[in-house]
């Protein structure tokens, strides 16, 4: 079975989209193009709301990823599980069907305890040794400023646990909205985080919160994932970006 490629884009944020796009589309739109969008909210003394909570899980569940509510010093342990726990099970999803296709319905539903436990170690495996892509999209609403400090600390956790495994992982740090644009690239693809800090430099904190637009301009992050042809004329039309020939926005691509 050969090496997979795993995308994801992490949101962190604590309130609810209010400008652009349904980020619940954006999401699906992510999902169409092979990356898994994963959410999660920080809250303190559950100000999220019932729904900002309703909004969190839809995106996720667009997206194909995965939710959690949390503290803010639940953040850094909860990005790492999270992250985990969606690159399982999207292995887990390209596993099943490649045995579906080669045994059949019916005989993988048949697989013995021990052969189960095989494909187990196979997804293990598998997980360890795919290439990793996380582009993390950072909320700087207004009510995000106090808790940013956590934010910080989990982009430079997870960093270091990226490089305890065995294939190749980069992550990106983005916040929304920009000052120019939707989405401000602070950390190009990398490695090894080693300033978590620049997120917070020359910050400016605003009150919207385009979630969607966020997303959308995420997808084009990821080297050989094209924006569809009439979201890339939306957006160059926009900032008057250019597109190269297979239709990728070149500053968007590292």
């Amino acid at each position: 079975m050969k090496q997979a490629t795993l995308r994801q884009i992490l949101i962190v944020t604590d309130g609810c989209s209010n400008s652009g796009m349904s980020p619940v589309a954006a999401a699906a739109l992510a999902k169409e193009q092979g990356i898994t969008v994963n959410v999660i909210g920080v809250v303190e003394r559950n100000e999220v709301g019932e729904q900002g909570e309703a909004e969190i899980k839809e995106i996720a569940e667009a997206g194909g990823g995965l939710f959690d509510i949390v503290y803010p010093a639940q953040l850094a342990q909860t990005v790492q599980m999270l992250t985990r726990k969606a690159m399982t099970r999207t292995i887990h999803q390209v596993v099943n069907k490649e045995l579906k296709e080669i045994l059949g319905e019916s005989a993988l539903e048949g697989l013995t305890p021990e052969k189960r436990m095989q494909v187990a170690g196979m997804v293990d495996d598998l997980g360890e040794r795919s290439t990793l892509e996380v582009a993390m999209l950072v909320d700087t609403s207004a009510s995000m400023k106090p808790k940013l400090s956590a934010v910080q600390q989990a982009i430079h956790d997870f960093s270091i646990s990226l490089r305890s495994r065995s294939g190749t992982s980069r992550m990106s740090v983005c916040l929304f909205p920009g000052k120019d644009k939707y989405l401000d690239i602070v950390i190009p693809w990398t490695e090894q985080i080693e300033k978590a800090h620049q997120i917070t430099s020359n910050l400016t904190m605003s009150g919207l919160t385009p979630t969607g637009p966020a997303i959308v301009e995420a997808i084009a992050l990821f080297n050989h994932v094209p924006l569809p042809a009439e979201l890339a004329d939306s957006y160059r039309s926009r900032y008057n970006e250019t597109e190269d020939d297979d239709g990728f926005l070149r500053d968007h691509v590292f």
